[in-house]
């Protein structure tokens, strides 16, 4: 483990840096993400000009409606092993996930299990794919656990996989399967939906799956990447002139031994169904189930505003919202849980555009978008299926078509 000394913003991004690759430079460098990768690459990064995009066309032979000159391909089943050479088959629920860099090129892509243990499900599996995009092997990372709904990427390779049940924990996994997964109880017993990082000052913020739920900040004890110790806080939202400000409380008993965390600070602002939550250029992106909004925290000032709301949406494709994730240009996507069956990117001056739809799923889901390290290819879930069966998940891939 090697320490960071957060107070010191220039070596604390140079260290981020150190621990990942190009991938990872991009999640810390949000505003130079797209020339870096194109230059890396040799290509654009997906959604890279949002406004010359087009509109989505007639579903392909995989039921997705797409943006002209992609392509998808359906990279697993549930209940069907992903590889042959591979024992492990695709748990049930695909939720939450996130992709890893190997060294070798190519990258990990993790998805979470929403099923409870008792039904012989939770936990995390993987997919490694090749430096071409070939899948290569499938194993599990996580078992024994509670309805792992979504989660949240770090920098360091690791991921936070979240249990959404009562006093549910965050439990922090290696992709790669070298190392079991860890119980990280400091970060609350809670009814955790997702988690992001903000690696320059060194906290994370977390969303809680309740209809009264709350946001959270975990201030670690030591330098990152060290999860075992640290302080929970809960969101107040104040009125200020022309602007709404977060002030943080501690929150006295992160265990939760006798009373739920979300009611143990009068202060606590509600925030109705948290789900996804994001992290690019010094602010905090997350989404509210229950008042179909999306939020936006600027971790400096600490200024919370509203980026979207369907209710007074002029192009009101997006509801339903769900998981999120951050574009090669920084712009925002969001994954519709119902709805249209969309992902829907949140763009310049007001843009709201459908990237892919999924058709003739109506009462599935759409889970774990995540970009490879190259933002080449977009990853995720329909969790449920077309007959809405936890059995019956599918994961996705989209890419640009090539002639």
């Amino acid at each position: 483990m090697i320490p960071v000394p957060m107070n010191n913003p220039t070596f604390a991004r140079r260290q981020f840096l150190a621990w990942g690759s190009v991938g990872f430079s991009a999640f810390l460098l949000q505003g130079l993400r797209t020339p870096l990768l194109a230059a890396e690459n040799h290509a654009m990064p997906l959604f890279a000009n949002p406004e010359a995009l087009g509109q989505l066309g007639e579903p392909d032979a995989n039921g997705l409606r797409l943006l002209p000159g992609f392509q998808s391909r359906i990279i697993a089943r549930s209940g069907q092993p992903v590889i042959a050479s591979s024992a492990f088959r695709l748990h049930a629920s695909p939720d939450g996930g996130a992709t890893f860099a190997t060294p070798d090129g190519g990258w990990v892509y993790v998805s979470n299990s929403e099923v409870n243990t008792e039904e012989g499900g939770g936990g995390v599996g993987a997919v490694r794919f090749s430096a071409s995009g070939e899948i290569q092997d499938a194993y599990t990372i996580l078992t024994g656990t509670n309805n792992n709904c979504a989660g949240g990427q770090t920098p360091w390779q690791t991921w936070l996989s979240c249990e959404e049940v009562d006093r549910g924990l965050v439990w922090e996994c290696d992709p790669f399967g070298v190392r079991p997964g860890e119980a990280r109880p400091a970060l609350g017993l809670f009814k955790h939906e997702a988690v992001a990082v903000d690696p320059v000052h060194g906290h994370l913020y977390l969303t809680e799956d309740e209809p009264d739920g709350c946001l959270y900040r975990f201030v670690p004890a030591n330098a990152l990447p060290d999860l075992s110790a640290g302080t929970l806080q809960i969101a107040e939202l104040v009125a200020t002139e022309g602007a709404r400000q977060v002030v943080w409380h501690d929150v006295p008993d992160p265990a939760a031994t006798t009373e739920p965390t979300r009611e143990q600070v009068d202060q606590a602002s509600k925030f109705s169904g948290g789900e996804g939550i994001a992290f690019a250029d010094g602010l905090i992106y997350f989404t509210t189930k229950g008042d179909n909004r999306v939020w936006r925290l600027d971790t400096r000032s600490q200024q919370i505003d509203v980026l979207y709301d369907f209710m007074q949406a002029t192009a009101p494709h997006l509801k339903g919202v769900d998981n999120v994730t951050i574009t090669a240009a920084g712009d925002v996507l969001v994954a519709e849980d119902g709805g249209d069956m969309q992902i829907v990117l949140l763009g310049p001056d007001g843009l709201v555009l459908p990237v892919v739809q999924v058709t003739g799923q109506p009462l599935s889901e759409i889970c774990g978008p995540a970009f490879d390290p190259s933002f080449q290819r977009l990853y995720f879930s329909s969790q449920s299926g077309p007959n809405d069966k936890p059995d019956e998940g599918i994961i996705y891939e989209i890419s640009v078509s090539h002639p």
